[in-house]
């Protein structure tokens, strides 16, 4: 019997979840899924968050200390961060065009936003009181937050992430500077620790599907509660701001990044779309770019062709900074708050938002929902007050799981592309072969460790 691709279960676990969560909220039975069901896809996530840390700490030091020359370094991370900068940029620009043509704040009833404060207020709170921080810090605050005072105390919370990626730089590079005789043993224990956590992330990658369809169906039981009614009465009211943030990240996916591999590659957009699969799946599900970087960096490096040397260094670093999808969150949202508040806004105040949106996309943690927390930064930038977060916090997961899909599928397309431009591309790969040789790979693991 022909065994199904990791793409198909994590498909077939999505739809599953979906039924379940809506089965759920029909037969008013909400508490057995929050209770017996989610529970799993919180579990599921909890795991990739395990990796997460570790990888990005052992994959970057043992790609850095790879690369015998500083200047071939130095090359790589100019071309990375200069091609995240300007597509952040662009992405706003996209989601300001897009929200100035529709309007959408016009389209919410006056006693709809005053219902959503209400409902939404406690939550709103805590987001206010996390953005006042780093609203209240001085403009060379991210500088100082990316060098860690403690080392462990980074390893210790997956938002640490930029001084975890610091640290192993500052490593990778001590390595290539120290007398090769002395660096070899710290290499090779490097070099082992990568190829065991790639397995750790095969075992978790076996789970997918069931913490999939865990996940997808506690949030349809979250979102609706025991009223279905009601929940599509507040999609409805939100339906055209929601539509206007999707559009835009359709643009990215389906336009501009296939508009880049046409211009730096040979690869089709087909066979890349069908590389990345599985990871855009479980960027849906868990709306967490950190938590999908396993899955993100296997498929670049055995779908697409991407050298592991340029793999490693490219995507832990586009998981903390290269934020295209939640850009366009931020600009869309933004200015639909003060569309909705009878604000209007001038050039001035597009521009603001531009530059805002983009230092806090680089800012913002690779976790569910932060990209909620760095728009208050881009509201109080173009004098808007925070409280309008409540118009679109209902709706802020569904997007989210779609603008992470975004993010991943962003920094796959520049890990492809750079790789490309240095030579470390392996072109002309066969992508339904790759799946094939993959599921004949899965067949072996489960033969030779079967679970019961």
């Amino acid at each position: 019997m022909k065994k199904l691709a990791l793409h198909w279960k994590i498909l077939i676990g999505m739809v599953i979840g979906v039924l379940v969560g809506l089965a759920a909220v029909i037969g008013e039975f909400g508490w057995l899924v929050t209770d017996w069901v989610k529970p799993f896809g919180t579990i599921f996530i909890n795991l990739l968050k395990l990796i997460a840390v570790p990888l990005i700490l052992v994959s970057l030091i043992d790609g850095i200390s790879n690369l015998t020359d500083l200047s071939k370094l130095s090359r790589i991370g100019g071309k990375t961060i200069g091609f995240y900068v300007a597509s952040t940029v662009l992405a706003i620009t996209v989601g300001l065009l897009l929200v100035n043509s529709v309007d959408p704040g016009n389209f919410l009833p006056e006693q709809k936003r005053e219902e959503l404060k209400a409902i939404y207020a406690p939550e709103l709170s805590d987001k206010v009181e996390s953005a006042s921080t780093v609203k209240d810090s001085g403009p060379l605050q991210i500088f100082v937050d990316i060098v860690p005072d403690n080392i462990f105390g980074a390893f210790s919370s997956n938002v640490n992430m930029l001084q975890v990626i610091f640290f192993a730089f500052m490593f990778g590079i001590a390595m290539v500077m120290t007398p090769q005789e002395k660096a070899l043993p710290v290499k090779k224990f490097f070099d082992g620790a990568n190829a065991v956590i790639l397995r750790i992330v095969e075992l978790a990658m076996r789970f997918a599907p069931i913490g999939v369809m865990a996940l997808l169906a506690g949030l349809i039981v979250d979102i609706a509660g025991d009223d279905p009614a009601s929940a599509i009465d507040l999609f409805a009211a939100l339906g055209v701001y929601s539509i206007t943030v999707v559009v835009g990240l359709a643009f990215m996916i389906f336009i501009f990044y296939p508009a880049l591999l046409v211009s730096f590659t040979s690869i089709k957009y087909r066979n890349f779309f069908k590389g990345i699969f599985p990871a855009q799946m479980l960027a849906f599900s868990t709306s967490s770019s950190a938590a999908t970087l396993p899955v993100t960096m296997d498929r670049v490096e055995k779908n697409l062709g991407v050298s592991e040397e340029v793999s490693s260094f490219v995507l832990p670093l586009g998981a903390t900074i290269n934020m295209d999808g939640t850009s366009i969150h931020q600009a869309v949202s933004a200015v639909f708050i003060a569309q909705a508040f009878g604000h209007d806004l001038t050039m001035l105040d597009q521009l603001t938002i531009v530059l805002t949106a983009t230092l806090a996309s680089i800012g913002a943690a690779a976790v569910p929902s932060a990209g909620i927390i760095m728009l208050v930064i881009v509201l109080g930038a173009i004098g808007i007050e925070p409280e309008g977060l409540a118009l679109i916090i209902a709706v802020d997961r569904p997007l989210d799981m779609c603008r992470t899909i975004v993010n991943v599928t962003g920094d796959a397309t520049v890990a492809t592309l750079v790789a490309s431009t240095e030579g470390e591309l392996r072109e002309g790969l066969d992508p339904d072969q790759l799946l094939h040789e993959e599921v004949l790979q899965e067949q072996a693991r489960d033969e030779k460790y079967p679970i019961d």
